[in-house]
């Protein structure tokens, strides 16, 4: 293995993420490397955004899915209300009856599997997508799913909007990182860029909402699409 793909690797970039990274630094870097191509088989993508309701079933079960299926999950934070905006794409705004029943499925769902709800948290959070930054730099450094699903936690169980700065500080320090550092590097340019590297890169695979599984060149909508999209990557790598 390279020294730039295991740099890569010990900031929590796995299988396609390094593949991607190492394009960026060169592009013929990590080509021939077996690891790296068996590992790029077997990686889901997962596209979120802290602020999707149906994000917070995928954040708390997608993990332990894709590790017992064999298959690298790689998080991938993106602004998922910028490609909204674009695509006129506004799924609860002004239909109070769908969202009453986005609420209520949210809550059936968490009961099947396991995962915390405990009533409508507040709606929508994050106007500055703070918290999304900060998932960037927990991607980009290796402990995202922590962060992920401590910031869900703070939302639908503790009802307080995950970006909000003090709320923020709570979490990150719980998590056992300076909250000063992490808010400083949420804010400067080299986390704003690869966010916004995110988003265009979602743009361009086509996807429209969140959380979205992509499986090499295909696009599993939902959380209710978790096991159709590994099942997808299983099936691939066999081949």
């Amino acid at each position: 293995m390279s020294i730039d793909a295991m740099g890569l690797r010990a900031r929590g970039w796995t299988g396609a993420s390094v593949r991607v990274r190492l394009a960026a630094i060169a592009p013929d870097a990590g080509a021939d490397s077996p690891e790296t191509e068996d590992r790029m088989s077997k990686a889901l993508e997962f596209f979120f955004f802290i602020g999707s309701t149906y994000s917070h079933l995928s954040v708390h079960r997608a993990e332990a899915h894709a590790r017992a299926a064999g298959v690298d999950l790689v998080w991938r934070p993106f602004s998922v209300r910028t490609l909204m905006r674009e695509q006129n794409n506004s799924p609860f705004a002004g239909k109070p009856v769908k969202m009453r029943y986005m609420w209520r499925d949210l809550e059936r769902r968490a009961a099947r599997f396991g995962v915390p709800f405990d009533g409508i948290p507040p709606y929508p959070i994050d106007p500055d997508e703070r918290a999304n930054r900060v998932a960037t730099l927990a991607a980009l450094e290796g402990w995202c799913p922590a962060f992920a699903r401590a910031a869900y936690r703070c939302w639908f169980l503790d009802k307080q909007d995950p970006g909000s700065p003090d709320t923020l500080r709570t979490v990150l320090e719980g998590l056992g990182h300076s909250a000063e550092r992490c808010l400083a590097a949420a804010d400067a340019d080299t986390v704003r860029s690869e966010y916004r590297a995110q988003t265009d890169r979602a743009r361009e695979l086509g996807v429209f909402g969140a959380p979205t599984f992509i499986a090499g060149s295909e696009l599993f909508w939902g959380d209710d699409r978790l096991d159709d999209a590994l099942d997808w990557v299983r099936a691939t790598d066999a081949h």
